[in-house]
């Protein structure tokens, strides 16, 4: 299967980890990686890092990209500077030339997924841009989807994102909850291949509003959305306290856990799985993820980045397009499906 790759920030690790990746021959069992970018900047950084013997194939699109080899495309033939460790107008333009020219092949259906590497989003020069999550689903036309965090044994999805903390208590409602919960459970199945998911809810207030003591927004909002979404006929418990969720180590015994802020999924997100954590895009028609890291600009071109977290984006990337067939196999075919579900119980 082909990976479009973008190459993120040419100032940051977006480069260093993707070359990292790619210097160990087995990746290439998984997938043909497509970059999206520039072989004179990909050649910079090569050069920067001292990994000269790794090499590469310059295509002009991309149907000159060949299995077992590193094709770059070049989107752009113009000289560029780059400033490692900088923030740049230069650096965020470059970036979106590199995810918009991804975008084209995704969308034509050309290569199977995207990786995407992180960028500054204070320089990409598109008005209000809050992410990538935001910009694709944008770009196809959707909103129902959900920025998910996954690793081997935790997923956890976000009801509002780059949102400030002040808004996030007004921008929840029971439709937004409920909205996502939805997106959360079909992803669950589709793409993880989780065929019942368990999905735990958070609460917005400490102690999960103590029963409207600390807060009212459990009882008016989270509530009535968990009931809802459970008349469909899904697995959804809570609302839990985050705190006393993750201490207790409940998060084994779910599929999912839906947060309400950025903050509340993603800081024990970091610390239970930093090294291989991955952001993926669920809902979308397309699959995309990414490290869950950023820019890392203050150890830029130093050559310490751990390419860890873009190595598990490749790979859960190729196994959720494989996990979307197997899916859509069982669900055309019923008697497959009943032969599945028949070898589970046993």
């Amino acid at each position: 299967m082909k990976a479009g790759i973008t190459i993120g920030d040419i100032n940051g690790i977006g480069i260093e980890v993707i070359l990292k990746t790619f210097s160990d021959r087995r990746i290439f069992d998984f997938c043909t990686p497509v970059v999206y970018g520039s072989s004179k900047v990909i050649s910079y950084h090569r050069k920067a890092l001292k990994l000269n013997e790794f090499n590469f194939n310059t295509i002009r699109d991309i149907n000159g990209a060949s299995a077992q080899k590193f094709n770059v495309i070049n989107c752009w033939q113009e000289d560029v500077i780059i400033d490692l460790g900088k923030a740049t107008e230069t650096s965020g333009l470059y970036s979106l030339k590199s995810i918009d020219a991804a975008l084209v092949d995704l969308k034509a259906g050309k290569i199977d997924y995207l990786v995407t590497a992180p960028v500054n989003k204070h320089k990409v020069p598109v008005e209000n841009f809050r992410g990538h999550t935001e910009y694709l689903a944008t770009a196809f036309g959707t909103d129902s989807w959900l920025m998910m965090m996954t690793s081997e044994n935790l997923r956890i999805g976000l009801v509002t994102e780059h949102v400030p903390l002040s808004q996030v208590p007004a921008t929840l409602t029971v439709e937004l909850i409920v909205k996502k919960i939805k997106v959360f459970n079909n992803s669950l199945v589709k793409d993880f291949g989780i065929r019942k998911p368990k999905i735990a809810v958070l609460g917005l207030n400490p102690h999960a509003g103590e029963n409207g003591t600390i807060g009212t927004e459990e009882s008016e909002k989270i509530i009535p959305a968990i009931n809802r979404a459970k008349d469909d006929g899904r697995h959804i418990f809570g609302p839990y306290s985050g705190d006393g969720f993750f201490g207790a180590s409940l998060h084994l015994k779910f599929d999912g856990i839906l947060a309400m802020y950025h903050d509340q999924g993603l800081i024990p997100f970091k610390l239970l799985a930093f090294e291989n954590g991955v952001n993926y895009t669920a809902g979308l028609p397309v699959i995309r993820t990414s490290p869950d890291h950023g820019t890392a600009f203050d150890i830029a071109g130093a050559g310490v980045a751990s390419e860890s977290s873009f190595r598990q984006a490749l790979l859960t990337g190729a196994a959720i397009v494989k996990n979307r067939k197997f899916h859509g196999d069982i669900t055309a075919n019923p008697l497959k499906t009943a032969t599945l579900e028949k070898e589970m119980q046993q």
